[in-house]
């Protein structure tokens, strides 16, 4: 576990490697992030969840659709592309999963009857990267427009809830983004979209140099706090006490459940398909879906 790196005097400071997920992990639980970045072997995971399943198939779908020829994207391509890619992962039983690959299939054949196929994207699943004072970033945009001089940054949503434009402006992960696109495609970039495929609505932001600078901080302060814990770690403190648990009810859908028995106490255990718009639990929030 650990892996610090000794600096010598006159280095230039290491760079942290960071993905929006794998900072997001360290600010929701400490102790999550271990499990999924530290500690060898993994621990132990949970099941699938259905609403995962339904998202990773919209996105792998639509991403195969932008790799057809021109002619052949068509919306009957865009719903045998979700068949193919979907998993029943999750779901209560098979009767269950059909009819969601079928809620599936609509939104998606009625997302893609609203696009040019003829209006190429610059990038579809592009692999991006920056860097700032203390972060190495790097992560995977669902899909890079070009719309006159500047290139947007589009992410997909399949969840529950339509997205607002604050959910766009507050999301660290697009802001990363934005800074990944400017250095990688070395063109403006300022506006994100959150397309959410279920109610066919668009929400935006255009970043400027003051929003964007305040994401750089927060992902530089959580990067701060990583490289703390982890010299802890390595100094000998106990690994529990230097990456805490951050226990509530969000650990019931925690994929790292099975191997944490503070999360097995804070909270009972999800139904994987639970998350499902038809089928909500009363009092409980979801976890952010893809």
């Amino acid at each position: 576990m650990g892996g610090a790196q000794l600096e010598m005097p006159g280095m230039p400071r290491r760079l942290f490697p960071a993905t929006p997920s794998k900072l997001a992990s360290f600010a929701d639980c400490p102790r999550r992030y271990r499990y999924a970045y530290l500690d060898r072997p993994t621990p132990a995971r949970g099941p699938a969840w259905a609403h995962n399943s339904v998202g990773a198939a919209v996105h792998a779908a639509l991403r195969s659709w932008w790799e057809l020829p021109v002619p052949g994207r068509t919306t009957a391509a865009a719903r045998q592309l979700l068949y193919s890619a979907w998993s029943p992962a999750g779901f209560r039983d098979a009767e269950q999963a059909g009819r969601w690959r079928a809620r599936a299939a609509g939104w998606l054949t009625d997302y893609v009857a609203g696009l040019d196929p003829a209006d190429e994207p610059v990038g579809a699943e592009r692999q991006v990267a920056a860097t700032t004072e203390r972060l190495a970033l790097s992560g995977r945009v669902d899909r890079i427009d070009s719309r006159g001089d500047e290139l947007v940054v589009v992410d997909y949503k399949t969840g529950r809830s339509a997205c607002t434009d604050d959910d766009a402006r507050g999301s660290p992960a697009l802001a990363l983004y934005v800074l990944g696109v400017r250095r990688t495609l070395h063109r403006p970039c300022r506006r994100v979209e959150l397309h959410h495929l279920p109610s066919g609505t668009v929400a935006a932001f255009e970043h400027t140099d003051r929003s964007l600078a305040n994401h750089v901080r927060r992902a530089e302060d959580v990067a701060e706090d990583i490289g703390a814990a982890t010299a802890a770690l390595d100094a000998g403190e106990d690994a529990d006490a230097a990456f805490p648990a951050v226990p509530g009810r969000q650990c019931g859908w925690c994929d790292f459940r099975p191997s944490c028995p503070t999360g097995q106490a804070a909270a009972p255990p999800r139904e994987t398909w639970s998350f499902l718009p038809e089928e909500p639990a009363a009092g409980a929030q979801p976890p952010p879906a893809s």
